[in-house]
């Protein structure tokens, strides 16, 4: 009935298999190789035009687009709740949701794009890359992804990508002060928007861009890695020695993250 295709480390899947979990429900998974682009394939491309994980298949009619395709479990099968009962807390939560769909995503992309996905491509010849890239649907996608291969983190786009980060923590910081969760004293689904780009921060070893002077916003990371969903729908795939390799990783890059936060 629910099939869901997926990369463990796209946050716009990690959202989604939370939401499927706050729900306590089954579902077939399908695994997408990013590196490899099976996203691209022409199959694929057909269940999603746009080239991008997830693609949520339900009763054998996709839907695609995470934030929408949490919505659409939220509305599909609306126990236990995710959204806030006040009218206005739901209009905060989309405004939460829309803020990462359109700025934090992107911005986690620029960093974890050259980090993870970039190596495989740097195996193959330019011409392939190229022929590659030149597939991406969306041309500001794949122009920034054609940067992030030429550049990496010496990418012109990665400065704004570590703003528009930290100042998303300041603001969730604040926001945080007379509140547990973002949307107010429960659980919802700007919290399950917002959570695993926290994790991207987190398995690199850049979790100084929100503990360093933001502890409402540590605390809050910290409950909702504590949550059992959290637990199956992200935790499960980032074993001891995958946690290693990535921290290794960015503890290799940090000084060109950092560097953008002076």
């Amino acid at each position: 009935m629910l099939e869901l295709y997926t990369h463990p480390m796209s946050p716009c899947a990690q959202k989604v298999r939370i939401v499927l979990a706050e729900k306590g429900l089954d579902w077939t998974k399908h695994h997408v190789s990013l590196p490899d682009k099976e996203n691209l394939r022409s199959e694929y491309l057909k269940l999603n035009p746009l080239g991008v994980v997830p693609t949520l298949v339900h009763d054998g009619r996709p839907v695609i687009e995470s934030s929408i395709i949490c919505e659409f479990l939220e509305d599909t099968y609306p126990e236990p709740v995710l959204r806030p009962d006040s009218t206005y807390e739901r209009a905060r939560m989309r405004f939460w949701m829309k803020h990462v769909d359109n700025k934090l995503h992107p911005s986690c992309g620029t960093l974890q794009w050259p980090m993870v996905m970039r190596p495989a491509l740097m195996e193959k010849s330019e011409e392939e890359r190229q022929a590659l890239l030149d597939k991406i649907p969306e041309k500001p996608r794949r122009e920034r992804q054609k940067r992030l291969v030429q550049f990496g983190l010496d990418s012109p786009d990665v400065a704004d990508a570590v703003r528009t980060y930290r100042n998303t923590i300041l603001d969730m910081e604040e926001t945080l002060q007379d509140r547990p969760w973002i949307s107010g004293e429960n659980f919802s689904l700007s919290d399950v928007c917002l959570a695993p780009y926290f994790q991207t921060l987190w398995q690199f070893g850049w979790a100084d861009l929100y503990e360093m002077d933001c502890p409402k916003v540590a605390d809050w990371y910290a409950r909702c890695q504590q949550r059992p969903s959290y637990q199956s729908a992200v935790a499960v795939d980032f074993p001891a020695d995958l946690l290693a390799d990535l921290q290794d990783r960015g503890k290799d890059a940090w000084a060109k993250i950092e560097a953008h936060l002076a």
